[in-house]
């Protein structure tokens, strides 16, 4: 529709210098960052709740501020996929469909297993950052470029610290 044959109040179409296609590929990368990135929350507040043992305090502590580090990721994520014009998945069952990581065991594991799953929780959702780079370098994305290293960054440091408590 040409400019002088859109509605009054109609909202224009996204020029940010994306094409549409590459805006619907990122989006739906970043789609799966944020359903593992609300996964791996969920998992780690389960974690957090239901750890036990001689490590509770550090663990019950360290889970908080990871969970609340997920918690606040979470956002930035899906308002960048607005940005780019399509809507963000938020539900349970849409989350499911799209993470690349199992959900949280349904009976609580002992404190070291847990400290193994949310490693490979952190690695994955690291694995699935780096697989949007190839893609928004190609469509000169840097806000999404941006956000995906910050994420990087956090997953891979959190992962080396958990990894850290499983060596002897």
């Amino acid at each position: 529709m040409s400019k002088s044959k859109r509605p009054a109040g109609a909202a224009p179409q996204i020029n940010i210098g994306i094409s549409d296609k590459d805006r619907a590929a990122i989006a739906a990368g970043l789609s799966k960052l944020l359903a593992d990135t609300y996964t791996l929350y969920l998992t780690t507040h389960n974690f957090h709740w239901n750890v036990t043992g001689p490590m509770f305090n550090t663990l019950h502590t360290m889970f908080m501020a990871q969970y609340t580090e997920l918690w606040t990721a979470v956002d930035p994520v899906a308002e960048r996929i607005r940005s780019l014009g399509h809507p963000a998945p938020g539900s349970y069952a849409a989350f499911g469909q799209l993470s690349s990581l199992p959900d949280a065991p349904t009976e609580p594991p002992k404190a070291l297993e847990m400290v193994r799953i949310l490693v490979e929780g952190h690695e994955a959702v690291a694995r699935t950052a780096r697989s949007l780079f190839p893609l928004v370098d190609k469509a000169g994305d840097e806000p999404s470029a941006d956000l995906l290293t910050q994420r990087l960054t956090v997953h891979e440091q959190t992962a080396w610290m958990l990894r850290s408590l499983l060596e002897d």
